[in-house]
């Protein structure tokens, strides 16, 4: 399908020497970045996902998707990103506009230099500008130029995990401008495309696994008295940018193991100071091109009393790999739960979820302390899953739970964990 030129774009060669009038923004084919470097998928890999989301449209009887996707954790970049290899942070989402046959576009973001600059990472070919914010209006526009205006246009979700589609002036920027056109909310639409992934795509989860590793040693080597909890989250976001890839989260938290008022990571690492004494309670997560990886394991600031010591080596430990031993193909998220029976049979409580799998991120199916999360047909495990497993695990009194939790990936013969760092209680 040929794509038009989109309106108001200008050659480079026609506004040299005039880049400071508005033009600038609208500028397009010049020699900028292209010194850059960008990992991107193969070929083939974006051709099969192309191909993987036309056959969907098809089945659901669309003549058009507008993937979404945005820069909160729970999209991470969605289908948009799964698309375009393009992450957007100037607004709530950006775009991959997809015909039922031909070439997608992305709709994204400031021009100018910008768009200069998503040009060289992207696979796509036509990249186009929102017109600062103006996504809604180039959509329609674009869906014009291919012609099926009266057809059937599909809008997957934002966010899917809390279910949050684009803002509503862009759906009535939408209706208004594509009056005989029937909208559809598709929905999770990639779920199904990307629950089980491809061996590019795993390269990708272990290569997460290797920085949450440098993370969680970065995090070690800062922990000392008289640091503070966002002093560690810097150390563990160093690690993890030196390396390529992308923080997702840092959930640190520390208190006294002699008194202790914790039973989860603090979301919002805060300025108290470490002492002797204390014990790290973290969650970390990372992601490499798209695909993102977690870890969590305590830290001990001093040698920890034995009560911890029993605690971490006769309950937390035991408890999480009796659940591993569970993640292989033909065992189900059940058998996995039950399993997890291991920590009420001690006497012990904990937060419900015991593991989530990862789609870009975190992603049902969910385990719970008391029921599973699934869809029927997916309520088996397959080779080429990415789950987190992730017990919190709670003393009797409710003032402290430790978060243990490793990444997997599902494989013919078993599991393979991401990361190397050891399943111990540490002691700096």
């Amino acid at each position: 399908m040929a794509m038009a030129r989109e309106h108001g774009d200008v050659d480079f060669e026609e506004i040299t020497g005039s880049l400071h009038t508005q033009a600038f923004n609208r500028v397009r084919k010049s020699p900028w970045y292209r010194d850059a470097v960008y990992e991107r998928f193969s070929d083939a890999e974006y051709q099969r996902r192309f191909k993987a989301t036309q056959d969907k449209m098809r089945r659901l009887g669309l003549d058009v998707l507008i993937a979404c996707g945005g820069p909160n954790h729970w999209s991470w970049g969605g289908g948009m990103r799964w698309l375009s290899n393009h992450w957007e942070w100037h607004g709530v989402s950006a775009y991959v506009v997809v015909p039922s046959e031909g070439e997608p576009v992305l709709v994204c973001g400031p021009g100018a230099a910008h768009r200069e600059a998503v040009r060289r990472a992207t696979p796509l070919s036509d990249v186009r500008q929102s017109r600062r914010g103006r996504s809604a209006q180039v959509i329609v526009e674009l869906i014009r130029e291919w012609g099926p205006a009266d057809g059937t246009v599909g809008i997957s979700y934002v966010d899917p995990v809390y279910g949050h589609y684009l803002p509503v002036d862009q759906y009535e920027t939408l209706r208004e401008g594509l009056p005989e056109a029937q909208f559809e909310r598709v929905g999770d639409f990639f779920h199904e495309l990307v629950h089980v992934k491809s061996p590019e795509e795993l390269e990708c989860v272990e290569r997460a696994g290797s920085l949450m590793d440098q993370a969680m040693y970065a995090m070690i080597a800062k922990a000392r008295p008289g640091v503070t909890e966002y002093e560690l989250a810097a150390a563990a976001t160093h690690a993890v940018l030196d390396g390529g890839g992308q923080m997702d989260f840092t959930i640190i938290g520390s208190t006294r193991m002699d008194d202790p008022g914790l039973v989860f990571g603090n979301p919002w690492p805060s300025s108290r100071k470490l002492e002797k004494g204390d014990i790290i309670i973290n969650e970390l997560a990372c992601g490499y091109r798209g695909y993102t990886v977690q870890i969590g394991s305590p830290i001990t600031i001093g040698e920890p009393p034995g009560w911890i010591r029993e605690f971490f080596d006769e309950t937390v430990r035991p408890g999480f790999e009796l659940m591993a031993d569970e993640l292989r193909p033909g065992k189900t998220w059940e058998d996995v739960r039950r399993a997890g029976g291991f920590f009420a049979e001690r006497g012990y409580d904990g937060r419900p979820l015991y593991l989530h799998c990862l789609d870009f991120v975190s992603h049902p199916p969910h385990v719970l302390w008391d029921h599973v999360s699934a869809g029927e047909e997916e309520m088996t495990l397959v080779p080429g899953i990415a789950a987190m497993l992730e017990p919190t695990i709670i003393t009797p009194d409710g003032k402290l739970g430790i978060f243990f939790g490793r990444t997997f990936i599902i494989t013919e013969d078993g599991h393979r964990q991401v990361t190397r760092f050891p399943h111990e209680l540490i002691v700096v």
